[in-house]
């Protein structure tokens, strides 16, 4: 079975309609400027053109500051995978419940892709390869952009999957970064493949298991969010997929040199 399944037509409505009838909630991402933000909402009502998502209540409530015309991201877990699609803000709709952000109201998406949840259950990078990975600051703009800019921090990828990602990086590089910043990653999965750009969040840092350097726990951000993102993200099922192959078979693979050579910019 494919890691990827499109849906069109009328199927994007249905599931719509089951995700409303069985109150399941969703993560709503989104651009601020060049800083990610995400939000629990509950998607609740579905109209001709229109999907309502309502913001949960928070302790602490703040103004999301999205804009009408943004495109935000959409993804939720349902059955044997976890559905995502993008929508661009028609509108909004204030909440009378005091803590609660309201609700954005969405145009309905023409698509949406369902990913295997095996996709998202992480996978150790074969023994035959050692796949280079280069991380950086995130300055602005999108997650696709040519590549690093002069200061980066090289390092080596520990395992991924279609959520997240493990990368250790020497000591003698000095990385410097912390627990929730964003960062952005590139690494080619592959020898002569292309390589693949997006954006994270740390979630955790340890040293590594000889003391000679961190590994970041790292969990993608922003795929969701416009065609080009869930490109990358179905690349990224296929990579989880092609490397749990690997490890299962014990395929000796030849040629393993990673496209980017180990050198700090």
């Amino acid at each position: 079975m494919n890691e990827v399944v499109m849906l069109h037509g009328a199927e994007p409505r249905k599931i719509l309609q089951i995700v409303i009838g069985e109150k399941i909630p969703a993560i709503m991402s989104y651009l601020v400027g060049d800083k990610w933000h995400i939000a629990k909402v509950l998607p609740t009502d579905l109209g001709v053109s229109s999907l309502k998502v309502e913001l949960s209540l928070r302790k602490k409530p703040h103004p999301i500051n999205i804009q009408s015309g943004q495109s935000v991201g959409i993804s939720l877990k349902y059955g044997y995978g976890k559905f995502i699609f993008n929508a661009a803000v028609v509108g909004f709709e204030p909440s009378p419940q005091c803590g609660c952000g309201g609700a954005v109201i969405l145009a309905v998406p023409e698509r949406i892709e369902i990913i295997q949840r095996r996709s998202y259950f992480r996978v150790n990078v074969p023994r035959a390869l050692k796949v280079n990975v280069r991380m950086w600051h995130r300055r602005g703009g999108s997650g696709s952009e040519a590549g690093p800019p002069g200061h980066y921090w090289q390092g080596r990828l520990v395992d991924i999957s279609a959520g997240g990602a493990q990368v250790a990086i020497d000591l003698l590089h000095r990385p410097v970064f912390r627990n929730n910043q964003f960062v952005r990653l590139q690494f080619t999965p592959m020898p002569y493949e292309e390589m693949l750009i997006f954006d994270a969040q740390i979630r955790s840092i340890l040293p590594t298991v000889d003391g000679q350097g961190r590994c970041f726990g790292l969990q993608i951000i922003g795929l969701e969010t416009d065609s080009e993102g869930q490109q990358i993200l179905s690349r990224l099922a296929g990579v989880v997929e092609r490397y749990h192959q690997i490890n299962q078979t014990g395929t000796e693979q030849q040629d393993m040199e990673p496209g980017i050579p180990f050198n700090r910019g």
